[in-house]
């Protein structure tokens, strides 16, 4: 075990200046501001560069990658975070009580993921005073990650000298995420004819009766132990008096096995084209009719469990006296775009709780377990 001290107090300070910063997703640049100067002031060694990925993203800024030279010789690893955070996140007013974060109720607390940030900092700079033997290591903060994942999958991996790290964007501090689903998202139009409603709506051919017979047919829910489907937006219709000719439908499929991924997919599309076919008053009618988009949402992730960083992960675990939980989830992260660019990535938990709500929170004690979770993982990864 590493002998290092974490300061809890300027943790707790450094994570109350992020969080101060407004930074919802494509209006990061005052906080990567922040973090540029912070550590150009405080470790002085480091190299902080900014990424070309603003055209793709939209985003005020860059993704960072700062680089933090070693004393030892030894293989780079990465940690990674994301600087934006969702609304309600703009003027946040942090309390901190009983040992814990939260915010006035009005707000988010935007520990997801400045916590993280703030626990990456005060590692960092701990390393540097207490002269801790440590091989080099990346901390890479990236953009838009809320709404898509946008920095990471416009992320050049070749600025990384790594080619693996961990992730600090889930919840619980002792558990290790090396699963996670690929996504894909689906926009279905559904055209109709329009009709005067109360004039000759036997004229018409309405979208939405159309868009309820698919739906109503649909795979929905947890279809399996691996799969889930949602069909999460509709929206049609323009007035009560006219029978809609238009309705848009918008989902989502996310499985563990991606031929599970593409049955369901197939299966959802085939649910509209068959509701339009049931709709048409007769085989050479042209309405109503489907058009149906695809799109990758995200890749699947699987860092398998005799890989050197999950052993590097698990032994830090130990040498701390900690058991931490290999674990899957259902959700998609910067760590599933990574991992497909070639930089094998885990996620890791670092204590928050009800993230995107006004009630989130998160306590110091799980900071200072993080924070000390990081710096025993750069300690096994580089000394074995």
């Amino acid at each position: 075990m590493s002998e290092i001290n974490i300061n809890k107090k300027r943790l707790a300070d450094i994570f109350v200046k992020l969080v101060k910063i407004d930074s919802p997703s494509r209006h990061e640049g005052m906080v990567a501001e922040f973090i540029k100067t912070w550590f150009k002031k405080n470790v002085p060694s480091s190299c902080v560069l900014e990424d070309e990925s603003q055209p793709e993203t939209g985003s005020d800024t860059g993704n960072l990658i700062i680089k933090i030279p070693g004393n030892i010789q030894a293989p780079a690893i990465f940690f990674n975070a994301h600087m934006d955070t969702v609304e309600p996140g703009r003027n946040i007013r942090p309390l901190f009580e009983n040992g814990m974060f939260k915010t006035d109720g009005t707000t988010i607390l935007g520990s997801d993921d400045k916590a993280a940030i703030a626990i990456m900092m005060e590692a960092a700079l701990c390393l540097q005073e207490q002269k801790v033997e440590h091989g080099p290591f990346e901390i890479l903060l990236t953009t838009c990650e809320e709404i898509g994942l946008l920095g990471a999958k416009a992320l050049d991996p070749s600025l990384l000298d790594s080619k693996a790290g961990l992730a600090l964007d889930t919840e619980d501090p002792d558990s290790v995420i090396n699963r996670a689903p690929a996504a894909i998202r689906f926009h279905i139009n559904i055209n109709g004819l329009a009709a005067h409603a109360g004039l000759n709506p036997e004229k018409g051919i309405s979208a939405i009766k159309v868009a309820a017979y698919a739906i109503d047919r649909a795979p929905q829910g947890k279809l399996d132990q691996e799969t889930t489907c949602n069909i999460g937006l509709i929206k049609g219709g323009t007035a009560t008096n006219i029978v809609p000719d238009l309705v848009q439908v918008d989902g989502e499929v996310r499985s563990h096995n991606e031929d599970r991924l593409k049955e369901v997919q197939d299966q959802i599309v085939a649910c509209f084209y068959k509701a339009a076919r049931h709709y048409k008053k007769d085989q050479a009618a042209t309405h109503p009719y489907v058009a149906t988009t695809v799109e990758d949402d995200y890749p699947l992730m699987n860092v398998p469990e005799n890989h050197p960083l999950t052993i590097a992960l698990l032994t830090a675990g130990r040498r701390l006296g900690r058991n931490l939980k290999i674990e899957m989830t259902g959700g998609g992260s910067d760590a599933n775009i990574l991992n497909k660019k070639g930089l094998t990535t885990l996620i890791v938990g670092i204590g928050m709780h009800k993230v995107h709500t006004t009630e989130e929170f998160i306590r110091l004690a799980d900071m200072k377990k993080s924070c000390d979770l990081m710096v025993e993982t750069l300690q096994a990864w580089h000394k074995g």
